[in-house]
């Protein structure tokens, strides 16, 4: 066949696109450009106010660009007491609680897709039911208070450490995974722990990554916690409690202000702008997982997709 035969063939396979085609191209574009500033400009919007005037925060007119820009309200947030251990507090419970759930949960997650797995059923499925239902906040304190952890950094940890939503998705992803692979290396004798560490481990990276970032949004944003269990130990108080408690005094003050009491200058200028610190800290909190997805996308996305559908 000569080059311009070739070149016919080609044009030939080339698909043109209809009137209805272009229009539907056209809509997809619009919609979805849309749909992504509708989804951006949240973050967008607390940028701008917390780097604008706060006066002009406070009177609503900072919408679409910032005004009077200056970094005043990060800088107040640096100044809070304690501010730095909270941060490592916060940092530590993240990194650690995360990896020992991911861990955790994907041997659970594989031990519980074994035929040969002794009361496999019923295991999986009170993992399950717990999702469900739970005793309530007091027996759970209580619990907690004869287990010894209360005022203990470990009731950050352990509690976590079994996530029956996560069991679910990596019980579901490793079925995806063909049995083939495993049977072969049994044959050559290789044991659970083995088959599990150098076959299940490293094909479950998209699911494993997915879980992470559920449970690294959950330990950084979680507060309540920290509330209730470490009353006793202020130096185990997570960033998010930290800032909670920044937000109350400030908010207080506010209230005494208002109600004739007497406040500082510095003080008065603090409670004038209770919506410029609410968003900075809204800001503040946000940051570090803004910084983190980017780099799990491309797991998280194929993760949720394959752990959510029934293989």
């Amino acid at each position: 066949m000569n080059t311009k035969s070739k070149k016919h063939t080609r044009k030939r396979h080339i698909y043109k696109l209809t009137k209805g085609d272009i229009t539907f191209n056209i809509i997809n574009y619009i919609f979805f450009t849309l749909f992504t500033i509708a989804c951006i400009f949240p973050f967008y919007y607390l940028l701008i106010n917390t780097i604008s005037d706060n006066e002009l925060v406070r009177t609503g007119q900072i919408m679409w660009l910032p005004k009077g820009i200056h970094f005043r309200n990060y800088i107040s947030l640096l100044n809070v007491n304690n501010l730095g251990s909270s941060v490592l507090v916060s940092v530590a419970r993240t990194v650690l609680g995360t990896a020992v759930m991911v861990i955790a949960t994907a041997f659970i997650g594989y031990l519980v897709t074994k035929q040969e797995m002794w009361g496999r059923r019923f295991i999986y499925r009170f993992f399950v039911i717990t999702m469900y239902f739970n005793a309530g906040l007091i027996p759970w304190y209580l619990n907690m208070s004869m287990l010894g952890l209360t005022n203990n950094f470990w009731a950050y940890i352990i509690p976590g450490i079994v996530a029956p939503y996560n069991i679910i998705l990596v019980k579901t992803y490793i079925e995806s995974i063909p049995a083939d692979l495993e049977e072969s290396a049994s044959i050559d004798g290789a044991g659970y722990m083995i088959r599990f560490r150098h076959i299940i481990w490293p094909l479950s990276k998209p699911i494993l990554a997915t879980i992470a970032i559920f449970g690294a949004v959950g330990h950084w944003n979680s507060f309540t916690d920290s509330m209730i269990l470490m009353s006793g130990r202020p130096e185990l108080y997570t960033l998010q409690y930290r800032l909670y408690i920044y937000m109350n005094s400030t908010s207080n003050l506010s209230a005494l202000m208002n109600s004739g009491g007497s406040v500082s200058q510095t003080v008065l200028e603090s409670t004038l702008n209770m919506r410029s610190l609410k968003l900075t800290v809204a800001m503040f909190t946000i940051i570090p997982i803004l910084l983190v997805y980017p780099f799990m996308q491309r797991y998280f996305e194929k993760g949720i997709m394959m752990g959510a559908v029934k293989g």
